[in-house]
């Protein structure tokens, strides 16, 4: 998942109200079941000591969920009488969550989101294409590219003998033309779209030419659907179990690639190393004190987190800078941090690994994964 989403979290400082809360619908006294969820998260708030202020921001944006299309759940996040960030969530919570605390409470939100990777969708015939960015809760129309159309002299046919062959070029370099159009429309797309995997989907033809055309970084991340068509009122109920099945399989690929970087980078248990027995691990960090290290540093690349992570509760020592972190207070104020303050390990690392761009996969549970599932894949080895 990545987290540059996140960042608007980090621009004020706290105390936070963090809220998880399911918002299904499904139930005849659903409305009823609502109320409820939304008076036990005031009730947990005013517990836990946040200011009304603050808790009536967050109660006036959850009593305006809507009736229908809502979201399973949603995470919202308020401070200084104001919601920061309202996010949708592919999973309900088990239980209605609402936390007060120093910084936002954003460690269960890569188990409650889900791995969907932002997916563009080109829908492309002969005449050019048009693209979707599909996000984790919505699609949206992106660009749309238009190729050179050749309508030749008005034949309804095929001309024939020595006009053939002139026809038929003619047609190839124009469809040639127009998949060179689309192929550099989605190139110049890709950067600022934040999409991590592209599916083209149209005529088979037509797709292949565009895949042949696009760089090699954009082919490496690209599938082609057959279950798909530009044409208007086209069904899209094949090609979006297509779509779904890509992002599943490229969110368990990049899973794998990380876990295998992971266990090569960390090295061999009681291998010794310039600094001791377990000091000579490669572009790996492993359990709290050395991901906190790698956070502070701008290290870390991928951050990964076991669902059962019992180390990330604990408690480290920040400051109000996004890499002000440390395992021990006397660190923290050897950074300058004058009044060092204790957060969770797992929010103060992910604040910092947000701020660097980097990304976090969560490790399921029964797969081999980090020692108190707090790991790291890093950027450079210090």
């Amino acid at each position: 998942m990545e987290l540059g989403f996140l960042k608007p979290l980090f621009d004020r400082p706290g105390p936070w109200a963090s809220v998880y809360i399911d918002t299904t619908r499904a139930t005849e006294d659903a409305q009823k079941q609502q109320k409820l969820r939304e008076r036990s998260i005031a009730s947990q708030l005013i517990d836990a000591g946040a200011d009304a202020y603050t808790c009536r921001a967050v109660m006036d944006r959850l009593a305006h969920e809507p009736v229908s299309g809502a979201p399973p759940g949603r995470a919202v996040f308020a401070a200084g009488a104001e919601v920061v960030l309202d996010i949708p969530l592919s999973v309900p919570p088990i239980t209605g969550e609402a936390t007060w605390s120093l910084l936002p409470h954003i460690a269960p939100l890569p188990g409650l989101i889900g791995e969907q990777p932002a997916c563009m969708v080109a829908y492309i015939d002969r005449t050019g294409a048009d693209m979707e960015l599909h996000e984790a809760q919505r699609s949206r129309t992106v660009a749309t590219a238009d190729g050179k159309e050749w309508r030749g002299r008005g034949h309804r046919s095929i001309p024939t003998d020595r006009y053939e062959w002139h026809y038929r070029n003619k047609v190839e370099n124009t469809w040639n033309e127009t998949a060179e159009i689309i192929a550099d429309e989605l190139t110049r797309q890709w950067p600022e779209s934040g999409a991590q995997l592209l599916v083209l989907t149209g005529d088979p033809r037509e797709r292949r030419a565009v895949y042949n055309r696009l760089p090699e970084r954009i082919r490496a991340v690209t599938v082609e659907a057959e279950n798909g068509s530009r044409s208007a009122g086209a069904s899209k109920r094949l090609l979006n179990r297509e779509i779904a099945q890509a992002r599943a399989q490229y969110a368990h690929s990049r899973l794998e690639d990380a876990l295998n970087r992971f266990r090569a980078g960390r090295g061999r248990p009681g291998e010794h190393g310039a600094r001791g027995v377990d000091s000579n691990p490669g572009d790996a960090a492993e359990g709290v004190p050395a991901v906190v290290d790698a956070a502070r540093s701008h290290q870390v690349d991928t951050l990964l987190l076991g669902q059962d992570a019992s180390d990330a509760g604990r408690d480290v020592w920040i400051g109000p800078g996004v890499d002000q972190v440390a395992v021990q207070r006397g660190q923290a104020q050897a950074m300058g941090v004058s009044k060092p303050q204790r957060a969770r390990a797992d929010d103060a690392v992910l604040r910092a690994a947000a701020a660097a761009d980097a990304e976090v996969l969560l490790v399921p549970e029964g797969v081999p994964g980090p020692s108190g599932g707090f790991g790291a894949v890093l950027r450079w080895i210090a």
